[in-house]
């Protein structure tokens, strides 16, 4: 079971999780690479800070390590339309809604707020109908068709804001900002911690006796979105589906007997082991939605080590992180990174709590 620095939790505010952050630091293009991302390695019990690549983690490792993996697949989920009136409108489809079946939630973009029973025609394609509008500019879709064939189609690879992409996203990113082992069809974003590895290195670790476990959770827009409220129990997180087969249940569940590391490949894998086991303290086959937000004074059951990216300033994610590794470790840690030339976000480096 993860043990964490003792701090003062019910104190802390989104204040304590800002930093400073120049542009430069934000990697717009991804290592030559996937595996020569450069990994700054946290010891938790000492605080001490190494600094390699990710092509050297075989080297690195114990050799009884879990790594656990988000095998979702990211689709090319955003959508450009206009409206009747010919203003445009971008929208980022999140997944089913469930409220009304064959409907799709998205966030929605456009100079006006999108009301219920608008239509929009894709550029190039058919035509859309907003069902319902909700609160923080999410909308909910009717399509003509099968949501995901239709993205397949006419959507374009929802890369996150800070990577730009005047002309949209390219060759490069259609392949690079997808993990090799992605293969459930859901996210809005990609599980970035995995960008980093490749079918070398993952038969690597398993030489070096590792072994790997698959869940799926697929990747919203609400998990990279900062807290603005001050208060951080003010802040609601959404929801993200996740599925753990009985296979990968049965793995984490094997090495959490043995007392060997659970290594969560990414902050996706660590909501999903921790939404799962909240209950019962185990892991089992499950398949549900999660808005657990994971934050310091949270008492992780399952995960022992985590790879990650760095994250945004005020974000939930470093708050996660900090959960994990403390927050002060952190956020010297980061420190160090900026210092160091780490690159940040989504094709930058990475880090190992362990």
């Amino acid at each position: 079971m993860t043990e964490r620095t003792p701090e003062h939790h019910a104190s802390l505010t989104v204040e304590d999780f800002r930093y400073e952050l120049p542009p430069e630091a934000i990697a717009q293009v991804p290592s030559d690479r996937r595996d020569q991302a450069r990994l700054l390695v946290l010891d938790r019990e000492t605080a001490s800070r190494a600094h390699h690549v990710y092509a050297q983690l075989p080297e690195l490792v114990r050799g009884d390590e879990l790594f656990v993996l988000n095998d979702t697949r990211v689709v090319p989920a955003r959508l450009r339309a206009r409206k009747e009136t010919g203003g445009r409108v971008e929208l980022l489809v999140t997944g089913p809604d469930a409220q009304h079946p064959g409907a799709m939630l998205a966030l929605g973009r456009s100079s006006k707020p999108l009301r219920p029973g608008a239509s929009l025609t894709l550029d190039g394609g058919p035509t859309l109908r907003v069902v319902e509008r909700r609160e923080g500019g999410v909308v909910s879709v009717a399509f003509p068709e099968d949501a995901w064939s239709l993205l397949e189609v006419h959507g374009e690879l929802p890369l996150p804001p800070y990577i730009e992409r005047p002309n949209g996203p390219t060759d490069q990113d259609r392949e690079r900002y997808q993990t090799v082992f992605a293969d459930h069809p859901g996210s809005a974003a990609a599980p970035t911690a995995g960008l980093h590895f490749t079918d070398e290195l993952l038969d690597r670790l398993s030489a070096r006796g590792c072994e790997f476990a698959r869940v799926t959770l697929h990747v919203g827009p609400g998990t990279f979105q900062p807290v603005r409220s001050e208060r951080l129990e003010d802040h609601v997180m959404h929801h993200e589906r996740y599925a753990i087969s009985s296979s990968a249940a049965e793995l984490i569940e094997r090495a959490r007997a043995a007392s060997r590391p659970v290594v969560a490949v990414g902050t996706t894998v660590v909501r999903t082991l921790e939404s799962a086991a909240l209950e019962t303290g185990r892991i089992t086959e499950s398949s549900a939605a999660t808005d657990l937000f994971i934050k310091p004074g949270f008492r992780l059951q399952v995960v022992d080590q985590l790879l990650t990216n760095f994250h945004l300033p005020g974000s939930t994610l470093l708050m996660l992180v900090s959960a994990l590794a403390g927050r002060d470790p952190i956020m010297n840690a980061y420190e160090e990174a900026l210092t160091s030339g780490y690159r940040f976000f989504s094709y930058g480096d990475g880090m190992w709590i362990r």
